[in-house]
């Protein structure tokens, strides 16, 4: 019987034929797809005629197709809907995928030529994108240690295998402390909690089969039941909890996991004769050393220290005026906060919550992109990967340009956070291929009957990643190793960071925030208290984000530490870090830089993007408003269509004409002087 990841795919669109799909396919199919790759390239390297842009270059884009929709169903459906079959898989692929990877690096025959392309490159009459995807791809190789020979070369094979089983282990071990976790409460224990809270709360006891209630590590849920609970014993049991994710001893304890991995990157970029890890990986960002992301960092990070400590003292006496003695702890922040943030603007998360619908929400960003780019979303009924997933076909003047899939809802296969995904991306060379692309996230699933709500963050969390989507979806460029998101990773959330703007523009809340019971519109008060309490709490805020980056930055740069705990404790303590607040993602559960090497040395690219971000959507305040259709039409010509097919920093001189400072950031943070 015909495998079918492998048969030809007749469904809708080419989607996966997730309906005809189980677990036991994967392992064939993945094995069959992996050795006709590896003979692809063996006939490309192998090829007795001379080396061309045609038989090398554009014959290693098109080789793999099964491989790519293997992987790309695989990957996506183990990160969204987890099992214990699908871990075990993954655990199996990732070292066969590093040891793949190693050998297509490792093939004299195919470097030799692409590097005879390369250094013929100025007679080969290329055009512009198959000169850069040239470049690309010889930089490719040399990274990936093809120049490498004996000992050095075997012991790069080594260390790729193992960072890919470490990887996949520390995803594991993160899932399963976020999953095992839960805490039962009584009714009692949900008083003081707005309706919504409480509600999650029993969903999430539902979908568990518990009798009642219970707290969760999903975000969506003990986040709320820390700005909410008037319990200071809960929540501190809650805050141990989710910041210990990864520490908490045992098979899933993470931090020998990161020694080892810090190891390991620090001998691969040794190899490669670059002074650390974080030189290595900086070489192909915006930022290019570590000593400009440094710079970066600590320009934002005393004002944002500053600021977080005079609201550090400020809660602090709302604690005592509580009767409480002792100071602020990190489990009393968000409490506080709220509190503060109730008097301060008179807003209520809790007044707010019933104006901000998924479906409204989910609305409202298919509409800015309609008024942007001229795109209609129709919906599919089709089948999917799990009963959440909502499919869209997005077209333009009738024409398709893609399928987009939203998977919203927290679930306990899910890993946590939010993120894009494609299952298939952009290009035209060597075959057409339009995009398939998924935004994952980890909203509260409402109990039955009841509509989804969200926070504002949780908004805001949408429209970023459906900024993700849109850079996949407006990709317009030949080759796919260039499409979409296939960009530096430090400009990578520009597209993303700067579609949140959309969000605060008062004519989309004013429209698309409407009640789920009365569907009125949001008042103007409400809705000028939101606008107006945008920068509140960003000293917290920024000081959470700077301080895992920096943590991060300085992991890479240098002696990789034996013990990162005392690193990062060290890093810390250099920085003034304040008392009560947390680093965003502590290292035992800092998936953005233990789980794969994405972000590693590179957590500061959001800061880095969002320097950009202000000053993009200023271009647009300045042209006459959020949706001016000329500075629409150049983002889309100059940024999302063009992905990687040019270098970052020319793809936004086009677009905006210079480079910004950090001043914009700054203001847009409230952190001006």
């Amino acid at each position: 019987m015909t495998n079918p990841l492998l048969a030809p795919w007749t469904t809708p669109f080419g989607l996966p034929p997730f309906d005809q799909i189980t677990d036991d396919h994967f392992a064939p199919a993945f094995e069959e797809a992996l050795a006709d790759h590896l003979a692809e390239i063996d006939a490309i390297a192998d090829n007795p005629d001379a080396p061309t842009f045609a038989n090398t270059i554009e014959a290693l884009e098109g080789a793999g197709d099964a491989l790519d929709r293997v992987l790309g169903t695989f990957f996506n459906v183990a990160g969204s809907d987890s099992n214990d079959a699908r871990q075990a898989l993954q655990r199996d692929f990732s070292p066969k995928l590093a040891a793949h990877s190693s050998a297509i690096s490792a093939n004299k025959a195919l470097f030799a030529r692409v590097n005879t392309l390369w250094e013929a490159r100025d007679t080969l009459d290329l055009s512009d994108e198959e000169a850069r995807v040239l470049y690309l791809t010889h930089r490719g190789f040399v990274r990936a240690g093809a120049a490498l020979e004996g000992a050095q070369e075997d012991q790069m094979k080594e260390v790729k295998s193992r960072l890919a089983v470490l990887g996949t282990q520390f995803t594991q071990n993160l899932l399963k402390d976020e999953a095992d976790w839960m805490l039962p409460l009584s009714d009692d224990d949900l008083q003081g909690l707005p309706d919504f809270v409480a509600d999650t709360a029993r969903a999430a006891g539902e979908a568990a089969g518990k009798d009642g209630p219970i707290l969760t590590l999903s975000r969506s849920l003990v986040v709320p039941f820390l700005q909410f609970s008037p319990r200071r014993d809960l929540r501190e049991k809650a805050w141990r909890a989710w910041t210990s994710r990864g520490a908490n001893g045992g098979e899933t304890d993470n931090r020998a996991t990161a020694a080892e991995i810090l190891k390991l990157r620090e001998t691969r970029a040794g190899l490669l004769g670059y002074p650390d890890f974080a030189h290595y990986k900086l070489e192909t960002e915006m930022a290019g050393t570590p000593d400009k992301v440094r710079d970066l960092l600590m320009a934002v990070w005393d004002p944002a220290r500053a600021q977080a400590l005079r609201d550090a003292a400020e809660m602090e006496q709302m604690l005592q005026a509580d009767g409480l003695s002792g100071p602020l702890e990190s489990w009393d922040w968000r409490y506080y906060a709220e509190k503060r943030r109730k008097a301060l603007h008179d807003l209520d998360e809790a007044e707010l919550k019933p104006y901000l619908q998924l479906d409204r929400m989910i609305e409202a960003s298919f509409a800015c992109a309609t008024r942007l780019f001229g795109l209609e979303f129709t919906a599919l009924d089709v089948p999917m990967y799990h009963p959440d997933c909502r499919v869209w076909e997005v077209t333009r003047d009738g024409e398709h340009l893609a399928v987009f899939i939203g998977d919203y809802f927290a679930r306990s296969s899910k890993r946590s956070g939010a993120w894009c995904s494609a299952f298939r991306s952009q290009a035209r060379r060597p075959r057409v291929q339009t995009p398939v692309v998924v935004n994952v996230c980890n909203f509260s699933k409402p109990s039955a009957g009841k509509p989804a709500l969200l926070s504002y963050d949780d908004a805001r969390t949408l429209f970023h990643e459906f900024g993700h989507a849109l850079h996949q979806m407006l990709s317009d460029v030949e080759f796919g190793s260039v499409s979409g998101t296939s960009v530096a990773r430090d400009f990578v959330e520009l597209p993303s960071q700067l579609y949140e703007h959309w969000l605060e523009v008062p004519e989309v809340l004013a429209e698309y925030a409407t009640h789920a019971e009365t569907g009125a519109p949001m008042p103007q008060a409400l809705l000028d208290k939101v606008l107006g309490a945008a920068t509140f709490d960003m000293g917290f805020q920024t000081v959470e984000y700077v301080a895992s980056a920096m943590v991060d930055l300085e992991f890479h740069t240098g002696p990789a530490p034996a013990d990162p705990m005392q690193k990062q404790a060290e890093v810390l303590e250099i920085m003034g870090m304040p008392r009560a607040i947390p680093m965003r993602h502590a290292t035992p559960h800092f998936a953005h830089v233990f789980a794969g090497d994405g972000y590693s040395a590179g957590y500061y690219s959001y800061m880095w993007s969002e320097v950009m971000d202000a000053d993009a959507f200023a271009a647009f305040e300045e042209a006459g408003g959020a949706f001016d259709v000329e500075t629409a039409r150049k983002l889309q010509d100059h940024i999302l269509s063009r992905g990687g097919s040019e270098e970052a920093e020319a793809l936004y001189l086009k677009f905006r004409g210079r480079m910004p400072g950090v001043e914009a950031l700054l203001k847009g943070r409230g952190l001006a002087a």
